[in-house]
């Protein structure tokens, strides 16, 4: 099974969100905030081991953001420790994207900081009720979360930051009646993710996906996606399109095709689509994926958190985990990068490269 590559560079913090961050600072917009000048006392010997989120930027920089210590810069002589005496806004750093001039930015629940490789600037929202419906997507956009407790995704054109917000979903009432102080957003994003046509896919917390063609939005739910067999709401974190225009959501047990839209539901139109049978004879069933990626093989790498990897070739599900001697480690997040080596960070073991055979070590040279 070939698939074809995600569009769309992000990389994404997969942890388990048993909780939801409010966003308890205001965002300083007031001014940019310059970064100090580096010296000996920046350069870094040894990376986090807990390190969660990994990026390679176009200069191959590599970049590993710590909640606990900031953000490790790593050009392969130096590692270099960013922190709030920098400029860094927020440790909390859920992506990292980077623009067509390489300015790298850092989304977090407390805003996005952007870098451009000599200061970090905050950037400025806008936020009105005429810039909530100001749905565009042109060349070059960037879209954020800024957290997993706002009714819509967040857009910079490489000038504004617009906060946008997803139009009322039918299950919003009935949600309403059954959580009336919940502890979440059930329109909270878990997963942005770009396709070959375009189209740009967010997975919330509780109302399935939205989907943006760039003219219009169109939604879809369908409860083996987001609920658990326990009962509990995983919500959307995962998606992937493969080489036939299929898609696979969150676990392997479908595949999706998509057609033109052409039907409205209640106000808000229904994407148009096909579900097929994915992978039959599934061993462990109760299987949710964090991220899916794409392996040099074209088959699909799945991870699981506790279930540690599975490798999909369109027919079977094989799993397998990192390898330590003989002990098996569960990864917390896993990256692609630019020459399709994964990355894996852990919770204590710190991270791990694999290069399609063997798993090693990452370690500071």
């Amino acid at each position: 099974m070939k698939l074809k590559k995600r569009h769309l560079t992000i990389g994404l913090f997969f942890s388990i969100l048993t909780t939801f961050y409010a966003c308890n600072h205001p965002i300083n917009t007031d001014h940019v905030q310059v970064l100090k000048e580096e010296s000996l006392s920046d350069k870094k010997t040894e990376l986090d081991s807990k390190a969660m989120v990994i990026y390679q930027d176009k200069k191959n920089n590599f970049w590993f953001a710590s909640e606990e210590r900031g953000v490790y810069k790593y050009d392969r002589e130096h590692l270099t420790l960013f922190t709030s005496n920098d400029g860094l806004g927020s440790y909390r750093i859920i992506s990292v994207q980077e623009d067509d001039f390489g300015n790298l930015y850092f989304d977090t629940p407390e805003g996005v900081f952007k870098y451009n490789g000599e200061k970090f600037a905050t950037l400025t929202i806008v936020e009105s009720k005429d810039s909530e419906n100001e749905w565009k997507s042109e060349p070059g956009d960037l879209w954020f979360r800024i957290g997993w407790d706002k009714s819509g995704p967040y857009r910079f054109d490489g000038k504004n930051l617009y906060q946008l917000k997803f139009p009322k979903n039918n299950m919003e009432d009935e949600f309403r009646r059954k959580y009336p102080n919940p502890p979440f957003n059930p329109y909270g994003i878990y997963s942005v993710y770009k396709d070959s046509k375009g189209n740009i896919w967010f997975g919330t917390a509780y109302f399935g996906i939205y989907l943006f063609d760039g003219k219009e939005i169109s939604w879809m739910y369908e409860s083996q996606l987001t609920k658990t067999l326990g009962g509990g709401d995983f919500g959307i974190r995962s998606m992937i399109e493969d080489q036939n225009g299929n898609y696979w959501i969150c676990n392997p047990n479908y595949k999706y095709t998509l057609f033109p839209n052409d039907s409205v539901n209640h106000g808000l139109k229904s994407i148009n689509y096909k579900r097929q049978i994915g992978i039959e004879n599934i061993v462990q069933e109760d299987l949710y994926f964090y991220s899916m990626e794409i392996d040099n093989n074209g088959d699909l790498l799945m991870f699981a958190k506790e279930y540690g990897l599975w490798l999909n070739n369109g027919k079977e599900l094989s799993p397998f985990f990192i390898k330590d001697g003989e002990q098996n480690i569960s990864p917390k997040s896993m990256y692609k990068d630019l020459q399709g080596t994964f990355w894996f960070s852990t919770d204590k073991q710190g991270i791990y490269k694999y290069n399609g055979k063997t798993f090693e070590k990452f370690k500071v040279k």
